[in-house]
């Protein structure tokens, strides 16, 4: 099957690519927070200004003079002054609980079953230290079972027909937080515990996110790449994402020396031999945009370098260099690009 990359659709949405601020929202719930974020912003404002200037007007006002010699009266206590600063402040306190709530209930909507014709997507995200593992499992009531890595693909929705995203969020190690910030709020994987995240947008292109939370060495560099495709590109890029890798005598000396070296251990590549799990799956590993979780485009280059030594690239990964001779690595190379 021909190859679906993404990369054609990036131009629709020229802004996505590279804001990351709460204040360009591209879905109902990061409007929700956006809101949020600016009415808690305008009170503590307004509050700073009523403070300051009361500061400021009393300076002024009673400021030292020449003509004053004597010392003004003297206010020990006054029950409304003291009323006014306890129930403002209280009020103020519960107005704050109810907006925060009111979008904590928005951003999070509940985990619902599977139904068909929902044009709902359930996607397992696993964190990793440090990458995401994709396990594509309904979509539109349909079954899924295929994994990915580091990008997700989701459909765009339209007006009077939502397609909702429904992430089940894992940790296979350590604390990790998924922060897609155009798109919804931060959740944390937990290990041990599963959250749920819901995404969903009318606006197609390429969206950036961040672990959010401290995970390790290479913690600021678990990037996130979310891929909002138009439905029919997004049913082609399942179609293709559900077959199993294509085989390619042209490359079979660099199929054998794949299987041959320790790589099939921590990688998977279906229909073949390769069933590890540790690490990504690479069975179509040419349809996506970047290696090491966002963190370099995914060439021939770059691919080679990746391979030969990860960790110049991001020190402390868990993928050890492997001391190939240049004719070995350029077969696995040449075998891995194959994989679309």
């Amino acid at each position: 099957m021909e190859a679906i990359h993404p990369g054609t659709l990036l131009a629709a949405s020229e802004t996505a690519t590279q804001n990351l601020s709460i204040f360009a929202p591209a879905s109902p719930a990061a409007q929700s927070i956006q809101d949020l974020a600016i009415l808690t912003g305008a009170i503590f404002a307004l509050i700073l200004v009523l403070v300051e200037g009361i500061l400021l007007y009393n300076i002024w006002r009673f400021r030292a003079r020449a003509e004053v010699t004597a010392e003004p009266a003297q206010v020990y206590g006054s029950q409304p002054v003291e009323i006014a600063w306890t129930t403002a402040p209280t009020l103020i306190v519960f107005f704050l609980i109810l907006a925060i709530t009111r979008t904590l209930w928005q951003a999070k909507a509940a985990q619902p079953a599977p139904q068909l014709d929902d044009h709902a997507l359930f996607v397992k995200v696993i964190g990793h230290q440090w990458w995401w593992e994709y396990r594509y499992e309904t979509y539109d009531g349909r079954p899924l079972n295929f994994t990915t890595a580091n990008e997700l693909h989701m459909p765009v929705s339209e007006t009077g027909q939502p397609r909702r995203v429904h992430l089940t969020l894992e940790s296979a190690d350590v604390c990790h937080s998924f922060w897609v910030p155009r798109l919804n709020g931060k959740m944390d994987l937990l290990p041990g515990r599963t959250n749920y995240l819901m995404l969903e947008t009318e606006l197609p292109g390429l969206f950036l996110g961040q672990c959010a939370e401290y995970c390790g060495d290479q913690h600021a560099n678990m990037l996130l790449r979310v891929i909002v495709e138009p439905p029919a590109e997004f049913e082609r890029w399942l179609a293709n994402e559900s077959a199993p890798a294509a085989e390619n005598v042209a490359v079979q000396t660099g199929r054998e020396a794949f299987m041959a070296e320790s790589c099939v251990n921590c990688h998977r590549i279906r229909g073949t031999p390769a069933e590890g799990t540790f690490g990504p799956d690479l069975t179509h590993l040419m349809s996506r945009q970047t290696l090491a979780s966002g963190e370099i485009p995914n060439s021939p280059e770059n691919l080679t370098d990746w391979i030969h030594n990860p960790q110049t690239t991001k020190p402390g990964c868990l993928m050890p260099a492997f001391d190939l001779s240049e004719t070995r690595l350029e077969a696995i190379v040449n075998y891995l690009l194959t994989l679309r």
